[in-house]
C-alpha cells in the first residue's frame, strides 16, 4: 500500500525538457507491503502556468530512498524523515540544477 505520508505544492525554478517549471509537488511516501516497509523523499516539478494549473507531470520526478526493512509504518520514523525532508529534497534538486522555492508554498501541507 502506497500512501503520501506527506505532501505540498511549492513555488519552484527549474527547466526540463526545455519547458520552464514554476512549482513542485514535494512528498514523503510510505510503501508497505508483506511486512516490508519503504520511505522515499520525492519531488516532482511541473509547469505551473498559472494559479489553476496544479497538472503534475511525472518527467521531471526524482526520489531517494530513506528506509528499506522489515516492520510497519512508524510515527517516530516518519517525524524524523520529515525533519530531513527539505535537506534531502534540494539536494535531489540541486544534482538535477532545479530549485524549490520553501518559503513559497502554493498550498497547504497535506499528511496521510
Amino acid at each position: 500500500m502506497v500512501i503520501n505520508v506527506y505532501e505540498q505544492y511549492f513555488k519552484a525554478d527549474a527547466v526540463f525538457f526545455d519547458v520552464q517549471r514554476n512549482g513542485a509537488l514535494v512528498m514523503l511516501v510510505s510503501d508497505s507491503e508483506a511486512g516490508m516497509i519503504t520511505y522515499k523523499a520525492a519531488v516532482t516539478f511541473f509547469p505551473h502556468k498559472d494559479e489553476e494549473d496544479y497538472a503534475v507531470s511525472y518527467d521531471a520526478y526524482f526520489e531517494k530512498e530513506l528506509y528499506q526493512g522489515k516492520g510497519r509504518r512508524s510515527k517516530k520514523k516518519e517525524a524524523a524523515y520529515l525533519e530531513q525532508l527539505h535537506e534531502v529534497i534540494d539536494a535531489l534538486a540541486e544534482e538535477n540544477k532545479a530549485r524549490v522555492l520553501w518559503e513559497e508554498p502554493l498550498r497547504e501541507a497535506r499528511r496521510g
